[in-house]
């Protein structure tokens, strides 16, 4: 896990796009030896105006303007433990913003800023917050409905990492099993926190069986569009082997 970011440290990342009805997100990039490993941050607008930055990312100003046009930074979503690194510097930025992860990631989240809470707070009936199954509350996931479609936010579960940046991202996403040649659940992640196989592919079904299914989207790797139905069943089978 890469050292906490104290400083507001801006790396490389491409704009803020728009996703779907009150749905954004920026690809960013964490510097390892030889290369670069994608990252993704998603910015959810909730009802009110207020935001909800899932993964955050230190971004450029222009790029921050864009965001903060949006609304306001209410909530600092921590999606899983490894994914504090800029918490820091986004919560000395945004003070009141309430920090939320799931609850088995809360000690470690904790060390990078105080979590407010571990349950659904963001009060928007069209989003849920959720503590995935089957992997000892460590992961979080968002199912967001809106008019356009439903949209799913998820962390390690899954990664889509078609295109790594260098021979040490290279070898990470394909050792580790980032997906690569499609979508998959890291290996990595399987063996450090699944505690339920079947548990978590029953989650997994749940989602694939929402009727508006429009896409996945990963903290590592591209957006999924194509087929998130089918990429869902397919992860769940060969979780349940």
């Amino acid at each position: 896990m890469s050292r906490l970011n104290d400083e507001w440290k801006v790396e490389k990342h491409g704009p803020l796009e728009m996703l779907g009805e009150g749905l954004h997100t920026v690809a960013g990039e964490i510097v390892m030896p030889l290369g670069h490993f994608p990252r993704r941050m998603t910015v959810l607008t909730l009802r009110g105006r207020r935001l909800a930055v899932w993964s955050a990312i230190a971004l450029s100003e222009p790029q921050m303007a864009q965001l903060e046009a949006l609304g306001s930074v209410d909530f600092l979503i921590v999606p899983g433990a490894s994914h504090r690194l800029d918490l820091k510097a986004w919560k000395r930025r945004y003070p009141t913003a309430k920090v939320v992860c799931p609850p088995g990631a809360r000690e470690a989240v904790a060390e990078a800023a105080p979590v407010d809470a571990t349950t659904d707070v963001l009060d928007d009936p069209t989003v849920a917050f959720q503590t995935v199954p089957g992997v000892g509350d460590k992961e979080a996931a968002l199912v967001v409905r809106r008019a356009d479609g439903t949209s799913l936010v998820v962390n390690d579960i899954i990664a889509n990492v078609h295109h790594p940046d260098g021979l040490g991202a290279k070898v990470m996403a394909r050792l580790m099993g980032f997906g690569v040649k499609e979508p998959q659940m890291p290996w990595v992640g399987e063996k450090m926190f699944v505690k339920d196989h079947a548990a978590l592919a029953a989650a997994l079904r749940a989602w694939a069986a929402e009727p508006a299914l429009a896409r996945i989207v990963v903290s590592h790797g591209d957006v999924i569009t194509e087929r998130p139905r089918e990429v869902l069943e397919k992860i769940a089978a060969d979780i349940a082997q």
